[in-house]
């Protein structure tokens, strides 16, 4: 007993945890004594995240540090300082996210910026800190997916928006490939032995910023949602809960997906959520692996780097 008390706590990442559902997972997984990483672009918003965190758990380890998911090298700098400072990793929450721009922006290596931010990045991250991962004692890897994913197709043949860009289709096939990216990591864990528990959530309709800046790129209905959203939507506290359920609960299962239970899944306690049909098909899913390596650098290598 004393040397577990004087253990030092299981380490868990939240990527965009200055805000919204990224920092109120932060807190519910302090609450439960992870040792805390808030990945930030901004570091002043980081470390205003680190107060807030303290604030709800004032005995939580957390800090701040750097990471652009608009930048593969940003990306591969993190992944690089916490190799070098940590030796495992048991949770791994890939929640940051950008939604519907109105406008067609490409992140710092040419990707279309909802493409490159919500997943790209992410595949990248995720492959930098394997070896982190499989030396922990029971590592997970939650993808933040979307409702949306339901109406997203990944077009291979447009994957960066350039033939036709369209703000929300270019948001549903982010959302659509990390719903994929989960279930074909736990795949090619099972195969590769690396131990993992790849699993996806998503927050159901929750009142955050990254709704303000959706509803831009369509004025009249996005004027018309936000009025109407209240009715149907929960608190950022609320729409965390599924993350946080994929995260910790002893009933999540090998790739997950976790959801509300309420009306159309838009609020409510979590559950198992459904997954549309495009999610389900097997080819697409391991060609976007393919892809996604050919296009982020991604490895998949288990040692430390030298």
């Amino acid at each position: 007993m004393n040397e577990d008390r004087h253990a030092t706590p299981p380490l868990a990442v939240v990527t965009g945890a200055t805000a919204g559902l990224g920092l109120e997972t932060a807190k519910g997984l302090a609450t439960q004594g992870y040792r805390l990483i808030v990945t930030a672009r901004n570091v002043e918003r980081g470390e205003l995240a680190c107060h807030a965190i303290r604030a709800h758990a004032p005995h939580a380890e957390v800090r701040a540090e750097p990471l652009d998911l608009d930048s593969l090298e940003s990306v591969r700098d993190f992944a690089r300082r916490l190799t070098q400072t940590e030796s495992s990793l048991e949770r791994l929450i890939n929640n940051a996210g950008i939604m519907a721009l109105p406008q067609h922006e490409r992140t710092r290596d040419g990707f279309e910026r909802q493409w490159g931010v919500n997943y790209l990045g992410h595949f990248l991250l995720t492959s930098e800190l394997l070896p982190l991962l499989v030396t922990a004692t029971a590592p997970r890897v939650v993808q933040l997916s979307s409702l949306a994913h339901r109406s997203g197709r990944i077009a291979f043949d447009d994957l960066n928006g350039e033939t036709h860009y369209d703000p929300w289709r270019a948001y549903r096939q982010s959302k659509l490939a990390m719903l994929l990216f989960a279930q074909a990591l736990q795949k090619h864990s099972d195969d590769r032995g690396w131990g993992l528990l790849s699993l996806a959530a998503h927050p159901g309709l929750s009142r955050t910023a990254l709704f303000d800046a959706g509803v831009k790129s369509r004025p009249f209905i996005g004027s018309v949602f936000k009025l109407t959203l209240p009715l149907i939507s929960q608190s950022a506290a609320e729409g965390a809960r599924p993350t946080l359920h994929a995260a910790l609960s002893d009933n999540a299962g090998p790739g997950a997906y976790i959801g509300p239970d309420g009306l159309g899944e838009t609020r409510g306690a979590p559950k198992a959520a459904r997954r549309a049909r495009n999610a389900r098909d097997p080819a697409v899913e391991a060609r976007l692996w393919d892809v996604s390596c050919e296009l982020t650098g991604a490895r998949w290598d288990t040692t430390h780097p030298a």
